[in-house]
Order: structure tokens, then sequence, then C-alpha cells
């Protein structure tokens, strides 16, 4: 049997498989590895549905010539599935009342929600509670969503384009002591909370790039492995947390100034040198 992926022949070998199930199984965990994900399936020419392709998993592959696989990547996948969303979330907000259960409905059924909810996840549960008449309006998913869009489409534009921000979240994390000292607390909880959300933004876009191909293990940070780095920068962040939830402001102060900000700087510089060392090509 030939094997193609993305009308390209693939040096595979078959061993102990003998079903075009366990083909499939083996493919997709090797394709899965790099990022990418099997979208469609040819047997003999003939693409096979959803339903077809579950009926001929336990037919053994002698007598087959040719399977065919199509993939795409993470960043395609994901781009596709958030423009779905954002097209529904206008849909939504546009609509009368009566209609919006129908909306829901149908969005729920597709293809872009499955994807969401396994592997943006907390966009999917977002949309859940926003779809119910919960959670966010429709138009503010939708700039959340802008955002993320960004963030895939291109990543190399969007880490330059947070400087300012992140720069300033860092001499926020800096004032963090004196904010906590004289009362400002509001101040400090939204600090904290512009932290938290700049973090998560850094390390999907880091997610990005390793869906892409790019090594982390001979990558150093501080004259620090990478995950040495990360590990440290999360005991770091739980440190803070604990301090805060307990009042003690000496604490958190001195991790929010001493600790954190300083590896935040270093973790966007890391980042950043990444992205211009390997730009990923922008999808539009």
């Amino acid at each position: 049997m030939i094997i193609s992926i993305n009308d390209k022949p693939a040096d595979i070998t078959l061993n102990t498989e003998k079903t075009v199930g366990d083909v499939l199984s083996g493919l997709e965990t090797w394709i899965s590895q790099t990022g990418n994900r099997i979208q469609r399936v040819s047997l003999d020419n003939t693409d096979l549905t959803s339903d077809a392709l579950a009926a001929v998993f336990d037919k053994e592959i002698d007598g087959i010539k040719k399977l065919d696989v199509f993939v795409s990547s993470y960043r395609e996948l994901a781009v596709e599935a958030l423009v779905s969303l954002h097209e529904t979330c206008k849909l939504y907000e546009n609509a009368a009342f009566n209609e919006r259960e129908e909306i829901n409905t149908n969005w729920e059924k597709c293809a872009a929600a499955r994807f969401l909810a396994a592997d943006i996840p907390d966009i999917h549960a977002l949309t859940n509670k926003t779809f119910c008449g919960e959670g966010l309006s429709a138009s503010n998913l939708a700039i959340l969503i802008e955002e993320r869009l960004r963030e895939l489409t291109d990543p190399v534009l969007e880490i330059n384009n947070i400087e300012p921000m992140l720069k300033n979240i860092i001499q926020r994390l800096e004032e963090l002591p004196l904010d906590m000292q004289t009362g400002k607390d509001l101040r400090a909880a939204e600090t904290l909370q512009l932290f938290s959300q700049m973090a998560q933004k850094l390390f999907r876009i880091i997610y990005i790039h390793k869906t892409e191909g790019l090594s982390l293990e001979t990558m150093t940070i501080d004259s620090l492995s990478v995950q040495t780095f990360f590990e440290e920068f999360n005991s770091a962040l739980s440190e803070l947390s604990e301090a805060y939830e307990s009042r003690d402001t000496v604490l958190a102060g001195d991790i929010a100034e001493y600790e954190l900000a300083p590896r935040f700087l270093k973790l966007y510089s890391f980042l950043k040198n990444t992205c211009q060392a390997s730009p990923l090509v922008s999808i539009t």
C-alpha cells in the first residue's frame, strides 16, 4: 500500500499494522506530534466521509493500493475555527432573541466548535456562556477572538506590538509593594490580573511556535534551560499568589518586584528574539 501525505509520498514502513484503523491511528499519533491534524482521508482515490471512515477502520490493508492523508497545521485549523466563531458572534449579536437558540445549536454541532473544545478550551467555555446569555457579550467575545487571531496569524507583529503594555505591567509589578502597603487594593488586584493575562499570552505564542517546529530543548533563558526557567517562573508565581491571598504584603511585594518582574522581562525578550530569529509566515 502506498501512503502519501498532502500528495507527497511518505517514507513509512508498515510492520504490525493490519487494518486501516491501525495505520491511521499510527499516522495520527505521529502527525499530532508535529502540531498537525488529519483533515481528510482518501482510500484508493475515494474521499471518505466521517461515517465512511468509521466503516473502513476494521478493513484489512491487503488489497488496498493507496492511502492518501491530508493534514493541516494547528495554526491553520485554529484560525479557521476562530474565524468561524467570530462570524457566529456577529450573527448572534444581530439576531432576534428567538433566533439565538438555533444559532447556538448549529454552532455546537459544527467542526469549529469541536476543534475549540479539544484545542482551545478556554475560548470554547467562554463561547458556551456567551451563547447561553451569560458571561461576555457577543461583541466583547468577538474582540477577544480578534486578539487570538492576531497571535495566530502574525505572532511576530503581535509580540512587537505588546511591548509597551508589557513594560507598563512590569513597572506596576515593581510598584505592587507600595500599592499593597498604602491600601490601593483595586490597583494591586488589577496589576495581578494584567500580569496573568499577559503571561498567558506569551505562553500561547510560545506554543504556536512549538506547533510550527520550534524546539526548546537546547535553548536557554538567562543561562538556564527553558524548562528550568519555566519551572522557576511558575514557582515564583505560586508563591506570589499564596502571599497575596494571605495578605503578606512584604513577601508578595518582594516576589513581584525582585522575582517575577525581571523574569517576566527576560521571558518576553527571549520570545521576541526567537520570533525575530525564526519568524513564522503570516496567515491571512
